[in-house]
Formats: C-alpha cells, sequence, structure tokens
C-alpha cells in the first residue's frame, strides 16, 4: 500500500484529489500501489474501484503535460483502437484517473517466456501489425510534425552522449562530417515517406496483452508524445524492439505481413516490398542512433544503470542495417572502433 508522506508531496496530492472524485466510483485510495515507473517523470499506480481496478497517471508539470495523453487518447478511440478511458482529470496539476488496461504488457510477456516461435504470441504480434494500419488512419490535424530538424536534434544525442559520455571517445573532425553525412542521409530519407499518425514508441512496453481470439486486439498506452511523420517508424519501433531481440528473418515475417495489411487498407505504403524494406530499416537506424543516446544518458544524467542492459540489442540492430548499405560503412567502422567490436552479418536483397 502506498500512503502519503511528507517526502513525497505529489504523492500527498494525488491522495488529496482522489479524494475529491465521485464517491459512485468507489475509490479506495488506500489501496493505491506503484505499477511502473517511466523513463520520463511519470508515473503510475493502480488502485481498486467499486467495478475493478484502475490505474492513475501522475505526470508532474512542467514536466510532463498530461493535454497530450488526453487528446491523443480522444483520436485513437475515434479510430477504433483500444486505449484507456479518462474517468477523471486533472491537467493544471498534472493527474489522471483512467481505467486499467491489463496487468500484462508485451515485453511482460516475453520476460514470462513467450517466444517468437509460440503459435498463441504470433497471434497477439499480428494483432498489433492489425491494429498499427488502423493507428495509422487516425486524425492527424494539428499534431507535432516529426520535421528534419526534430529528427536531426534526436540524432544529436548519439555522438554526445554514446560516443562521449558513454564511451569517452569525442568525435574528430572526420568523424564529426562523417556523421553530419550519415544523418543527412537518414533524414533525407525520411523525408520522402508518406506522413501518418506515429506513436512513436510502438512497442512491447507499450502494448497490453489484451483481448484474444478472433482478433487478439492488443491495448495501447503511452501514446502522448504522437506525432505526424514517417509511416514506417512505428513498424520500425515494433520489429526492431529495444527491449527483445527478434531474429532478423522474424521481423521481415511481420513487416511483409504489416505491409500486405497495409496496402489492402489503402496506406501510401510502396508497391515493391524491398523499397519498403529499405524505408522501414534506415527509419530503424535513425531510431536506433537515438535510442543508444537516450539510453546512455538515462543511465548517466538520471540515475537509471538498467538501460545499459539494452544497449547491446540495440548496437546489434545497428548493424545488422549499417552492414547491409555500402554508405553506412563507415559508421559500422568507427563503432567497430570505438567499441572493438566484431563485424555482424545480416540478410542482403
Amino acid at each position: 500500500m502506498t500512503s502519503p508522506n511528507a517526502s513525497d508531496p505529489r504523492l500527498m496530492a494525488l491522495h488529496l484529489w482522489l479524494d475529491q472524485q465521485d464517491s459512485a466510483l468507489g475509490l479506495q485510495a488506500d489501496s493505491l500501489v506503484p505499477v511502473s515507473g517511466d523513463a520520463s517523470f511519470r508515473r503510475y499506480f493502480r488502485l481498486q474501484a467499486a467495478k475493478g481496478p484502475l490505474i492513475v497517471m501522475d505526470a508532474p508539470p512542467p514536466h510532463e503535460d498530461c493535454t497530450s495523453f488526453v487528446e491523443a487518447a480522444a483520436r485513437l478511440a475515434a479510430g477504433g483502437l483500444r486505449v484507456p478511458d479518462i474517468l477523471a482529470q486533472d491537467q493544471t496539476h498534472g493527474f489522471l484517473l483512467l481505467t486499467d488496461m491489463g496487468r500484462q504488457t508485451f515485453f511482460q510477456a516475453i520476460q514470462a517466456g513467450a517466444t517468437q516461435d509460440d503459435a498463441t504470441w504470433q497471434q497477439h504480434m499480428r494483432g498489433a501489425l492489425r491494429a498499427l494500419v488502423r493507428l495509422q488512419h487516425c486524425d492527424t490535424d494539428g499534431l507535432p510534425t516529426y520535421d528534419a530538424s526534430r529528427l536531426l536534434q534526436e540524432l544529436s544525442l548519439f555522438p554526445q552522449w554514446y560516443l562521449q559520455a558513454h564511451l569517452g571517445v569525442t568525435p574528430d573532425a572526420d568523424t564529426q562530417a562523417m556523421l553530419t553525412r550519415t544523418f543527412a542521409l537518414l533524414v533525407g530519407q525520411t523525408a520522402t515517406q508518406p506522413q501518418v499518425f506515429v506513436h512513436r514508441d510502438y512497442h512491447s512496453p507499450n502494448l497490453m496483452i489484451g483481448m484474444g481470439a478472433p482478433d487478439f486486439v492488443p491495448g495501447i498506452i503511452d501514446f502522448q508524445d504522437a506525432v505526424l511523420g514517417p509511416i514506417s517508424y512505428d513498424l520500425a519501433s515494433l520489429v526492431m524492439d529495444a527491449r527483445t531481440t527478434w531474429d532478423e528473418s522474424q521481423q521481415l515475417d511481420w513487416a511483409i505481413r504489416y505491409w500486405e495489411h497495409a496496402r489492402t487498407a489503402g496506406l501510401p505504403v510502396p508497391a515493391d516490398f524491398t523499397e519498403f524494406h529499405t524505408q522501414y530499416e534506415w527509419m530503424g537506424l535513425q531510431r536506433n542512433l537515438r535510442i543508444l543516446g537516450i539510453f546512455a544518458r538515462l543511465a548517466l544524467r538520471d540515475a537509471k544503470p538498467q538501460y545499459l542492459d539494452h544497449i547491446p540489442r540495440v548496437r546489434a540492430y545497428v548493424n545488422q542495417v549499417a552492414s547491409r548499405y555500402q554508405v553506412f560503412h563507415p559508421l559500422l567502422r568507427m563503432l567497430e572502433h570505438a567499441e572493438n567490436a566484431p563485424t555482424r552479418d545480416g540478410y542482403s536483397f
């Protein structure tokens, strides 16, 4: 049980807010227990209520803004996706009371033993692919744009936090010039892609095991950073998941299934899968270079060393793509020199 105390004024304020909610909800504030933290400042709690458990989000201003979560939830719900209902809100103080989407994320299911060889797990992943197609049809009017300047800003985390802060390697002039060319290539390719609703973290920690047969529709959470962005972004997040390793052949299988669903649904994916494969792999490389910087920053600046555990996996995804395309070989050589890491092979097209 989590009780309010003077050492946690946010928790004290949260209890006061819960005490003010509609008595018909039957909230049992003394049952409040932490569900999880977050890579950001948000916290989540579960508490019992008259009709079952509910979730409370604590998103402290000015670090977090509930408005984007509330607005994205409405867009996704209107598009037929399974997202939390908002039962009560105080956006000024950063509190939301939400319906409970379940107790197991895709990531937790994987930790509990689900593998890509399990028939039931395959059904859950295929449900996530179908949900992604539906998500990409959602309204984007007024969403922030995931434009070139923002993508380049994200990529700057890689040399700042991964190379310099984590590895202790300061890029010389030639290395910096190579990185500038590489980043321009990645961002330039992204600019050619159709723009759709992008979750930005459509991966195992943010998908909830939910409905089973026949549709295996997942619950979707943590969508407050939604943007208007490249169509391949969320697929790259899913199949090159920073928190679990999928065989490359399995990545391809899921990507082809998504591509087929997207074409059937009228989404503007290329008619040639090979072209789309390049799009989502380059998008994945941009994302994973950014994630290397983010995970290093979380460990070094924010005292969350557990994120270092995922770096070898993310590096493997970087190698997978960089080794396939000659234009990225200088990036790969630089990384291998910095880390003294061996080269890894990947599928060729």
